[in-house]
């Protein structure tokens, strides 16, 4: 029987994913769900966000394959069977993470957004520029992405320090760890990175108390899961000026619905979810090398655990 790998995705180009697997993967049909002919031939599924429901039919799965770093869609479905998750694992997707995160806060480093102020205003406005040595940028969370972003930062020159619930080190980051350290980190940060993956124990961890623990006249990027973040709690301490300036990549519902006040704050930039996302032509081979691992009986790799969501 045939080897199926179906694909799902609202947000990336099935054509193009199979063009890239379909010479790495001989003997293995790719397809979409619709294309499906026989739900038991279906052994891999490649997808992100797939709905509630989606794997019930199919019952010979060996494996899932999740079109991302995070994982916390997966978490608590009743349709999933026991088999092995892998993400994928790219230089490309830390590269493009990391220049996201770059720009963010080379943007509030260098006060970008009052010169944009200014320009609508047709206003000269000068402020000296600050030495990067002098802007504390803390990153919460250094997983995989977090690591690279805090690396590129501490290369830019900035006083970079990390938070993770584990122990870490890397080179020119004051790294903390534990939660008894959190609330000092974020009392330390003129410019909160956050990058948690989204778990039961990061759901809602920084709560109007937490957020104002941050510096008076802080500034905010979230490029990891809007649920970490209690959103109205955020909105006041922008609308306030605790928290100076946002710049959001997620939210707690996505699409981010018209009626959010977030999208009236001059003081916050939103861009739709796209600060990190799977290349094909670097991953497609990844994605080939396990399912051939798979097939010889041979452990994958990048395997994540949904609970606790890496």
């Amino acid at each position: 029987m045939t080897s199926t790998l179906v694909f799902y995705s609202e947000h990336d180009s099935f054509e193009e994913w199979s063009a890239l697997l379909t010479p790495l993967l001989p003997g293995v049909r790719i397809c979409q769900p619709h294309d499906v002919n026989d739900p038991d031939s279906v052994h891999v599924v490649l997808g992100w966000k797939p709905p509630q429901g989606f794997f019930a039919q199919y019952q010979q799965l060996k494996l899932l394959v999740n079109l991302g770093a995070g994982v916390d869609s997966l978490v608590g479905r009743d349709d999933l069977p026991a088999v092995p998750i892998t993400r994928i694992s790219d230089p490309d997707m830390g590269r493009m993470m990391a220049s996201y995160v770059l720009f963010a806060v080379l943007r509030y480093a260098r006060d970008i957004p009052a010169f944009e102020r200014a320009q609508c205003e047709r206003r000269w406005h000068y402020l000296h520029p600050r030495l990067p040595s002098s802007v504390r940028v803390g990153v919460l969370g250094l997983g995989e992405l977090g690591s690279y972003a805090a690396l590129e930062l501490a290369r830019q020159g900035f006083d970079v320090r990390g938070w993770s619930r584990s122990e870490k080190q890397l080179d020119n980051v004051t790294c903390v760890n534990g939660m008894a350290r959190l609330d000092g980190f974020l009392g330390s940060s003129d410019i909160l990175v956050v990058m948690l993956p989204l778990t039961p124990q990061t759901h809602g961890l920084l709560n109007a108390e937490r957020l104002a623990l941050l510096p008076k006249g802080s500034c905010f990027v979230n490029v990891s899961r809007g649920a970490i973040v209690d959103q109205h709690a955020l909105t006041a301490a922008l609308a306030s000026g605790q928290i100076s300036e946002a710049t959001l990549d997620v939210f707690d519902r996505e699409p981010l619905p018209p009626e959010d006040p977030l999208w009236a704050l001059d003081n916050v930039l939103i861009t739709p979810h796209l600060a990190s996302v799977a290349i094909p032509a670097t991953a497609a081979q990844q994605v080939a090398d396990n399912i051939q691992r798979l097939n010889r009986g041979e452990p994958v790799l990048n395997q994540v655990d949904p609970a606790r969501g890496y």
